[in-house]
């Protein structure tokens, strides 16, 4: 059963100023919490002429649904300083997309495809495999054969699985140091949706356009294999702006895996189990969120990678490690009460961390809209804001 907005309303209707909607965000959080969803309740029809294969001419100028009032309003996104007091605090991830994704082959000849996801001590790394039958323990792989360049490659030795012996991912020792190698041999990790040729053969055009355009201005930490894409659409220029606003920046890192796109498979979404991330709060962020608590601004998170690292933070009480944190409806957020956002894929777990954050019924209209005026959606695609829905 779907609960409405007007169900709850109707002793509101004659109430204008802002106290009729504080209240009936309350309501609503109320409801929402009680309510068991499925995996059902967060799919849509997405045409796909909607999904963005190329970014905006400039990063600012993606479109912006303000979904911060019961109302949805069209904006651009370069008019978000308009929409931001001074004092406020922008939450950036500052991790940085490598080039994770090699190609290469088995000593048999047969094509194998890693996509690097963390970097160990002594060259070690752990990877995804995509090959047609799965080399076994000690076998050596050689990665990064590039005709176009000439390039001779490296190896890379299967040394077991990972977290433990059934994970999905592999272990691989590698012939040299990392980063280095794939900042030689690899290709940034589009998302599955961007079509583009993914055997290394995507015209130099695309190449360039992609590793400029997926990722941020600020990226500096390396690890991510997938970009925090709501961040996409700031740059130089709109920083000065927000900054001139008297708009206070802090950063956080969260280096976004392939688990990002995983499917959900249960219909009953709590058998739903998440990917590891590694995150990181500094010191200094920490001092920001609580001076912005004090003199009483809000504190906005730009992505939802940024919401997850904050909210794991918040609830372990650990400023460094790994978070497998699932949000859903009923999640009580402690630290973000603005989400700027990109628009999601149906039945994932970012629909459903939305959902918890500005409440289901408001953003299943707010994807409605975005449907009905055309807005370009997933990494490449334009934006949403949203703010917190008030508890009791």
């Amino acid at each position: 059963m779907r609960f409405s907005l007007e169900r709850v309303r109707p002793a509101l209707k004659h109430m204008t100023d802002a106290r009729s909607e504080i209240l009936a965000n309350r309501t609503l959080a109320a409801i929402q919490a009680k309510r068991a969803f499925t995996l059902s309740d967060f799919d849509f029809v997405l045409p796909p002429e909607l999904i963005a294969q190329h970014p905006a001419a400039e990063r600012s100028l993606s479109k912006l649904l303000d979904g911060s009032g019961a109302c949805a309003i069209d904006r651009i996104f370069r008019s978000l300083p308009n929409l931001m007091q001074s004092g406020d605090l922008l939450v950036f991830n500052d991790t940085q997309v490598v080039k994770a994704r090699i190609f290469g082959e088995k000593s048999t000849g047969g094509k194998v495809e890693l996509l690097i996801e963390r970097v160990l001590p002594g060259h070690h790394v752990v990877a995804h495999m995509k090959v047609s039958k799965k080399p076994p323990l000690g076998a050596v792989l050689h990665m990064g054969n590039d005709s176009k360049t000439g390039a001779p490659g490296f190896d890379a030795k299967l040394t077991g699985r990972w977290p433990d012996e059934n994970g999905a991912l592999f272990c691989f020792e590698l012939s040299d140091e990392p980063h280095a190698l794939m900042s030689t041999y690899g290709h940034v990790p589009l998302p599955p949706y961007i079509e583009r040729q993914v055997d290394g053969s995507a015209t130099d055009a695309e190449i360039a356009e992609d590793e400029a355009r997926y990722q941020t201005v600020f990226a500096r930490n390396p690890g991510a294999v997938a970009a925090p894409t709501a961040a996409l659409h700031f740059d130089e220029a709109l920083l000065k702006q927000l900054a001139l606003k008297g708009v206070q920046t802090a950063n956080v890192t969260l280096h976004v895996g392939a688990g990002t796109f995983q499917p959900v498979k249960t219909e009953n979404i709590e058998e739903h189990t998440m990917h590891r991330e590694w995150y990181d709060v500094p010191a200094s962020t920490q001092r920001a969120l609580r001076d912005c608590r004090t003199r009483g601004g809000k504190v906005w998170a730009v992505g939802t990678t940024s919401v997850r690292t904050l909210e794991s933070w918040a609830r372990t009480g650990e400023a460094q490690g790994d978070t497998q944190i699932f949000i859903t409806p009923g999640f009580e957020f402690q630290w973000v009460d603005c989400l700027i956002t990109n628009f999601h894929l149906p039945k994932s777990t970012l629909m459903m961390l939305v959902s918890a954050f500005a409440g289901y019924e408001h953003v299943m209209h707010l994807y409605a809209h975005a449907i009905s005026n055309q807005y370009r959606f997933f990494s490449y695609g334009d934006a949403m804001l949203l703010k917190k829905l008030t508890a009791v």
